[in-house]
């Protein structure tokens, strides 16, 4: 850029010179050279200051790790690698048999805990019969001890009678007392409920839905449009829910419009805002280049962050070149042009300030574009 500069400057001293015949000399050479230097520094000043540029910039995107919920061994794989998906369709299967032969003893012993709340309504009327009952007998053992007590005192009974009508009508009290407990731990356990259903059956259920998840999560899904690249996932592996082994890379489509991220100077940000007109150059795209606008400054610099651990942080260690970030959006459509997430990118952000200025940085922006075409690569 500044031998672009230069040479054109040199271009047009030459011009000057011969047109107002200036003659040649050291002072018109030293004040056309001195002239120049100054010029072009202080231009490149103010156009670097108010429409900054960069090299460093990238189109992010994110990536989710999948992992199964459940393990198991993987049964088919549908899906083709690199190829679009929509949200919801079937990445890969783990084989289900275990998790649907638990969903089915769930399933029978809530059946068989219905079953029993049947059978404890039943035992509940025994139990109020057999307290019933239990009454009868201590009503008549009552009687009996009332009868041989009277007896005893006009001497009709001995002793013993009355010790053996008195031991009956204690047995028939502790009977009583049985059968009622037994009668109230029977209506507890029919009338245990919560939100109106039996404890057990709810606690049952509870335990169906989740095997029952689980039987559903042997099925992958995507979480959202996007594709799975780098596909090494076949039937017959082993997959486990743990983040230390994904089964594979899903990547979210999407964020190739809004996913450019440009790293700048710390000085050249002070005149950014967001909403600033911004052009963006692709190598991958020789010649071309692209509107675009600033959507956001970020707040944070990551060379400056610290994370809670066990020993003091040492600011020797951070970078010297840190860079401000800013979010560009690009105004125009791409999707004709083959550009990868991840694709590199040369950002100039033009602001309000010294808007004439701004043309230079636009022809600039243009040079390096077509310097593009260039491959420098060896063959």
């Amino acid at each position: 850029m500044e031998l672009l500069l230069l040479l054109v400057y040199i271009a047009l001293c030459i011009a000057i010179f011969k047109v107002f015949r200036i003659p040649v000399n050291q002072w018109s050479l030293a004040t056309a050279a001195l002239g120049g230097g100054v010029g072009i520094a202080l231009l490149l000043l103010v156009m670097n200051y108010n429409h900054p540029f960069t090299a460093n910039a990238r189109i992010y995107f994110v990536t989710t790790p999948i992992l199964p919920g459940v393990k198991g061994r993987v049964e088919d794989v549908p899906v083709v690698a690199n190829t679009p998906l929509k949200e919801g369709e079937v990445l890969f299967r783990i084989d289900p048999r275990p998790y649907q032969y638990l969903v089915d003893q769930k399933k029978a012993q809530v059946a068989e805990a219905e079953q029993n709340l049947k059978q404890l309504k039943a035992t509940i009327d025994q139990q109020v019969a057999e307290v019933e009952r239990v009454k009868a007998q201590l009503d008549l053992a009552q009687q009996t001890y009332d009868r041989q007590t009277q007896l005893f005192r006009t001497n009709d009974v001995s002793q013993a009678t009355v010790d053996t009508a008195s031991r009956n009508l204690k047995a028939a009290q502790e009977t009583l007392a049985g059968a009622r407990a037994a009668e109230q731990k029977a209506r507890l356990a029919f009338t245990s409920e919560i939100d109106g259903v039996n404890t057990t059956v709810a606690r049952l259920r509870s335990d169906l839905d989740g095997a029952e998840f689980d039987l559903d999560q042997t099925v992958v899904r995507a979480p959202t449009a996007g594709f799975v690249t780098q596909l090494l996932l076949r039937p017959g592996m082993y997959v486990i829910p743990t983040p230390l082994r994904p089964a594979m890379v899903f990547v979210h489509l999407g964020d190739k419009e809004n996913g450019l991220i440009a790293a700048f100077q710390q000085n050249s940000l002070q005149r950014v805002h967001v909403g600033d007109d911004a052009e963006i150059a692709f190598p991958a795209v020789p010649g071309r280049v692209f509107k675009g606008r600033v959507s956001k400054v970020l707040d944070a610099i990551p060379a400056g962050q610290f994370q809670a651990s066990g020993t003091l942080q040492d600011l020797k260690t951070q970078s010297a070149d840190d860079r401000a970030l800013a979010q560009i959006q690009i105004m125009e459509s791409i999707s004709e042009y083959q550009i990868p997430l991840g694709a590199a990118a040369e950002v100039a952000i033009l602001t309000k300030h010294w808007e004439p200025v701004a043309l230079l940085r636009r022809v600039l922006l243009r040079i390096k574009s077509w310097e593009n075409f260039l491959f420098l690569e060896s063959h």
